[in-house]
C-alpha cells in the first residue's frame, strides 16, 4: 500500500476537512504531516458545525485511526479545547488519536515571540494568526525546541523553563509589554497555568513513534491518507514568500511529515475553490477590491476558521493554479464552493498574467511586484440554486462548462464538485 495525500493547491481555506470527512470510510487512517494550530478545518453535518485545528478530519469515524504527525506542531491548551468540545457531541477521540512523539509543542512563550515579531514589522506585518507557529519551528531548526514525547521525561520542567528563559530575554531586548497581552483572552501566567494542565492531561494520549506505526500500517496493507493544512500557495519554499507559512505544505512535505519514503506516496488528490480566497497579508494578483468580491466574502462566509478574519476575494486564478497541481503531481481535483458562484451573471478566469508588458503563464520570482495584471476569460454564470443536487446529471450545463474549461487548462480531471458545505452536498464524478 501507499500513502494517499490530499491538500490545498491555493492560499488555504480550500475545504479540505470536508474532503477528508467524505473520504474517510476508504481509509483505515487519517494522518496530519504539517501545521499547527493556524489550520482550521471545518466539517458540517447533521447540522452541527465542527472546527478542527490539530485533530486530523477523520476523527467523526470511529473504525478510522487518527495520526498527529511529527512534521505537525502542537499547542496543548487548543489540543485540549478540541478533544473536550467534540467529547460533548459524544466524539470519543480517545481511542482513535495518536500523537506522534517528534510533534513539536508550542509554548506560551512562542506565542508572546510571535506577537512580539509581529509588532517589530509594523507595515510589514505578515498578518500572522499569532498561534506560535513561526517561533516554534524556528527552534525546531534551531534544534531547541521541546517535543511531544519530552513530557513524560523527568527533566520535562526544566527544559520548559529553560526555553521560557530564552524566549523572554528575546521579548525584553524587544520591550514587548506581554503582561498586557492576553492569549486567547488569558494573561500570561493564566494560560501557562492552562497548558501545563493540558499536558499533564494529554501524556494520557496514545504517544507513538509515529514513523514505525505509519510504514507498518503500510505493510500490513492499511490505507492511508495524508492531510494537508493551509495551501500550496503558502509553502515555506514555494509560496509568495515572505507572506507564507513556515512549514511545507506540499507532497514532498508528506515524506519528512510522517516518516514515509517518496515512493510510497500514491495518489495525490488536490482541493482549489472555484474562485479564489487569502487571509493576511501578501500578493493576490486576481483580488477583487469591489462589489464582486464583497458578494463571494458574503455568500462564501469567507472569514477565518481559526482567526475570524475577513477573507481577502477574487476570481479563479489559473496560473497559481497549474503551478500547484505542477509542485504536488496532483492525478485529480475537487473542486468545492460551487454554489456559492450561482448568483453571478458573470464569471472570471485568470489564465494569463500581463507582467512588465509580457504575456506569462507562470508564476515569476516575485509575484509581489507591481506591473502583474491578470488577463481573465469570462463566463455565463448558471444563476441557478444548486445547493440540493445530489446526481451530475442534474449539473446545470454552465456549470460542467466552467468545470470542462478548467480541465482542459489544467490537463487534470475534477472528480468532485462540491455544492454546500455538509458532506451530503458532494456529487461525485465518475
Amino acid at each position: 500500500m501507499k500513502v494517499d495525500v490530499l491538500l490545498g493547491l491555493q492560499w488555504g481555506d480550500e475545504g479540505k476537512g470536508k474532503v477528508v470527512d467524505v473520504l474517510t470510510p476508504k481509509y483505515d487512517i487519517i494522518a496530519r504531516f504539517q501545521g499547527g494550530p493556524n489550520a482550521g478545518h471545518t466539517i458540517i453535518f447533521d447540522k452541527k458545525n465542527f472546527v478542527l485545528h490539530t485533530i486530523p478530519s477523520g476523527i467523526f469515524n470511529k473504525d478510522t485511526q487518527n495520526v498527529i504527525g511529527n512534521g505537525v506542531i502542537v499547542d496543548p491548551c487548543i489540543l485540549k479545547k478540541e478533544i473536550d468540545t467534540l467529547a460533548e457531541s459524544n466524539i470519543n477521540t480517545f481511542d482513535n488519536l495518536y500523537i506522534s512523539k517528534k510533534a513539536h509543542l508550542i509554548l506560551p512563550s512562542h506565542r508572546l515571540l510571535d506577537a512580539t515579531y509581529e509588532k517589530e514589522k509594523g507595515k510589514s506585518k505578515i498578518g500572522s494568526t499569532l498561534k506560535g507557529i513561526g517561533p516554534t519551528y524556528s527552534d525546531k531548526t534551531a534544534r531547541t525546541g521541546i517535543r511531544f514525547g519530552d513530557v513524560i521525561s523527568d527533566n520535562f520542567i526544566e527544559k520548559y523553563n529553560k526555553l521560557k528563559s530564552d524566549h523572554f530575554k528575546i521579548i525584553d531586548f524587544y520591550k514587548f509589554d506581554f503582561r498586557n497581552y492576553k492569549i486567547d483572552g488569558f494573561a500570561f501566567d493564566e494560560y501557562e497555568k492552562n497548558w501545563l494542565k493540558a499536558v499533564s492531561e494529554l501524556k494520557e494520549f496514545k504517544l507513538i513513534d509515529s514513523e514505525y506505526f505509519i510504514n507498518d500500517a503500510l505493510k500490513q496493507g492499511k490505507s492511508v491518507l495524508a492531510e494537508g493544512a493551509q495551501g500550496t500557495m503558502l509553502d515555506l519554499d514555494f509560496g509568495s514568500y515572505p507572506f507564507v507559512t513556515s512549514s511545507n505544505t506540499i507532497t514532498s512535505g508528506v515524506c519528512s511529515g510522517l516518516g514515509v519514503a517518496p515512493k510510497n506516496i500514491g495518489k495525490v488528490i488536490g482541493i482549489f475553490k472555484a474562485y479564489c480566497t487569502r487571509v493576511g497579508s501578501g500578493p493576490f494578483p486576481t483580488e477583487l477590491d469591489d462589489a464582486d468580491g464583497d458578494k463571494l466574502r458574503e455568500i462564501g462566509r469567507e472569514f477565518g476558521s481559526t482567526t475570524g478574519r475577513p477573507r481577502r476575494c477574487g476570481w479563479l486564478d489559473l496560473n497559481a493554479l497549474k503551478y500547484s497541481i505542477m509542485l504536488n503531481g496532483v492525478d485529480e481535483l475537487m473542486m468545492m464552493k460551487a454554489d456559492v458562484m450561482s448568483p453571478f451573471e458573470k464569471i472570471k478566469i485568470s489564465s494569463k498574467y500581463n507582467f512588465n508588458g509580457k504575456l506569462i503563464d507562470k508564476i515569476p520570482f516575485d509575484i509581489s511586484v507591481d506591473g502583474i495584471t491578470p488577463i481573465y476569460n469570462e463566463f455565463d454564470g448558471w444563476n441557478i440554486d444548486i445547493e440540493n443536487l445530489t446526481s451530475i446529471d442534474d449539473v446545470p450545463e454552465k456549470l460542467m462548462d466552467y468545470v470542462k474549461y478548467i480541465e482542459k487548462e489544467v490537463d487534470v480531471p475534477i472528480k468532485i464538485i462540491s455544492v454546500g458545505p455538509d458532506r451530503k452536498q458532494t456529487i461525485i464524478r465518475d
